[in-house]
């Protein structure tokens, strides 16, 4: 499923236009941005988690060369399922 097919499926089950069901989906995952941004977690209850996770400074190599090189660390957005999710499925 895309987004287009998302914003469809919102406005069918909401009863509202898509323009509307395409500006609630805007709203919501600006605001998810957002508060990962600030290093917090989004939690939708029955649903699962947002979270921002931390990965370490790590050796790889270029696969073009061969040569060792530093992967430097980074913060990766990462979500865990809840328990009504993982039930449905």
């Amino acid at each position: 499923m895309n987004k287009s097919e998302l914003i469809d499926a919102i406005a069918a089950h909401a009863d509202i236009s898509k323009a509307a069901a395409a500006k609630a989906l805007d709203g919501v995952i600006v605001a998810v941005t957002d508060t990962l941004k600030n290093g917090d977690d989004v939690t939708l209850v029955g649903f699962g988690t947002f979270y921002v996770g931390e990965r370490a400074e790590r050796s790889g190599r270029n696969p073009k060369t061969g040569e060792t090189i530093t992967i430097p660390a980074a913060r990766t957005p990462k979500f865990r399922a809840g328990k009504a999710l993982k039930d449905a499925l």
